[in-house]
Order: structure tokens, then sequence, then C-alpha cells
């Protein structure tokens, strides 16, 4: 006799739509600034600002993506997607994180090209646009805050804004150099800084997004941990072919078999092991339920 049992489907419209809310909110901060930065930097003859809002065009496409993956990930199941669309976030994500990867390649190769020819610059009207910049990638930031550590799509995204923060950062500090000292060189250093702190963020969201690509376990879920929390279940015999993957932020998925030689058992099993499961972080269970071990493979 064979059952199977799926357990707790849960839903993430009101995660999405507060997610879309956040991205769409940055992504007008940021065009608004990004032409002024483009402006600004042409009436300082500043190489770094007009860089910067480069950068920043850079970012405004990729949060338009995320906004568009957003949305699209709102709309319903159907029999040919039987989890929609959610994981078009992983797939944006993982473009984030690789033009992070590329980006800071970018900041690191003008910075050797600064290093052989420091540019002259109005460093007054540097130091304007860079505090202005400041105050927009701030107000970016603050908008995706609450989201970025819930979705992966919303944090590559933030990262892309990071990195336009501590490049008004870095311009910021420069221009102050700059104006006191007239060493044209505390640029190209400070965008190297800044560009290996763009690698870290870029590096992990690529590595977050290929795990969940190929299905890996979460890293904050140890597998022998939920081997143990099924097996020690009142009524379980066996445990085996378990797996635990994501299909996209927050939705973490477990399937398995258990052997309960008890028929009448089989309810109260699932009763504890939706509670044991919660705790983990699993939310969305299929178990498959036997009174002998049978081969799955």
């Amino acid at each position: 006799m064979t059952r199977i049992v799926a357990v707790d489907c849960v839903g993430r419209p009101g995660d999405v739509t507060r997610h879309t809310r956040a991205l769409g909110g940055a992504l007008v901060v940021t065009v608004v600034f990004m032409v002024v930065e483009a402006v600004g930097g042409w009436m300082a003859n500043s190489i770094a600002l007009l860089a910067d809002a480069g950068h920043m065009f850079g970012d405004a496409a990729s949060l338009g993506l995320a906004v568009f993956v957003a949305s699209l990930a709102r709309r319903p199941a159907t029999p040919e997607r039987t989890y929609g669309f959610l994981r078009f976030e992983i797939l944006a994500a993982l473009l984030n994180g690789a033009t992070l990867l590329l980006l800071a390649g970018v900041i690191v190769w003008q910075a050797v090209e600064r290093f052989r020819a420091p540019p002259a610059v109005n460093a007054t009207l540097m130091l304007v646009v860079a505090a202005l910049g400041l105050g927009a990638n701030l107000a970016a930031l603050r908008m995706l805050h609450a989201s970025h550590g819930h979705s992966l799509n919303v944090r590559g995204a933030y990262w892309h804004v990071m990195g336009d923060l501590l490049g008004s950062i870095g311009a910021l500090v420069a221009a102050v150099v700059i104006a006191l000292t007239g060493w044209n060189l505390a640029d190209p250093l400070i965008s190297v800084a800044i560009a290996g702190l763009i690698l870290i963020g870029g590096w992990r969201i690529v590595r977050e997004s290929v795990d969940v690509l190929i299905e890996a376990t979460p890293r904050h879920i140890a597998m022998a941990d939920v081997e143990r929390r099924v097996a020690t279940i009142d009524g379980v015999t066996d445990v085996h072919d378990l797996h635990v993957w994501t299909v996209t932020s927050g939705m973490v998925v477990m399937t398995g078999h258990a052997v309960v030689p008890d028929a009448a058992r089989a309810q109260a099993v699932l009763d504890v092991l939706r509670s044991r499961m919660a705790d983990l972080g699993i939310h969305h269970v299929t178990l498959q339920i036997e009174q002998t071990r049978t081969c799955s493979r």
C-alpha cells in the first residue's frame, strides 16, 4: 500500500508585490540621478562621474529587469508550469550577479587607465554631485533593504545600488582629497577598493543563484538533521530518498519516503512532520508513506 501525500503549499503573492514596489521605487530614483550625474560629470569634466553615470545606466537596466521578473513571478501556475514563473527570479539574480562581476572588472580597468593619466577635474562640482548621489543611493537602498534578505532577485538589485553608493562615497572622498591636495590619484585608488567590495557581493549572488538552479540543499539546512527529524517520528521505521531544494527565494521544498507499518499512524506522522519541517523553514513538503520499503529510483 502506497500513499502520496502533499503537506502545506505556501504561496507568496504578498511578498512578490512588496518586492516589486521596492524595486520600482529604487528604479525611479536611479534613473533620475543617472541623468543628474551624467550632466554634472560633463560640466565638471569628471571621467569618474561620467563613468559612474554609465554604471548607473547598467544598474537601471538591472533594476528594470528585476522589476519585470518580480511582476512575472506574480503570474499564476499553469498545467505546463506548475510553479508558475517563480524561478525567473533566480535567473534575474544570476544575471545581475554576473553583471556585478563585470562591473568590478570595468572599474579596475578604468582605475588602471587613470593611474597612467590622472584627469584634471572640477573638484567642487564633483563634490556636490557625489553628495547628491550619496543621498539618492541611500534612498534607493532604504527602499530595498526590507526585501533584500528575502529575495535573491532583490538582493542582486540591492548590491547594484550598493555599488553606486560605494561609488558615490569614493567620489566624495576623492573630490575632498583632490580639492585639498590636488592629488588626482586618490580617485583610482578608491575605485579599486570599491571594485573589491562589489566583487564580493556579486560572487555571493552568483554562487547562491547557481545553488538554487542546480537544486542544491540550502546552506542553512543539514540533510542529516532533516533525516533525523523524520526518522524519530513515532511510527516511522525507515526513511529514504530525501531531497531538499529551493524553488525560489523563501520557498524551500522537501520530498521523501517514510515507512510506516501501521497505516492508522499515517496522519499523525504527517502532522508531526509538518511541525518539524516548519522549524527548519520548510513549508512545502511531500512525503510518500509506505508500509514496506520500495525502491523509487
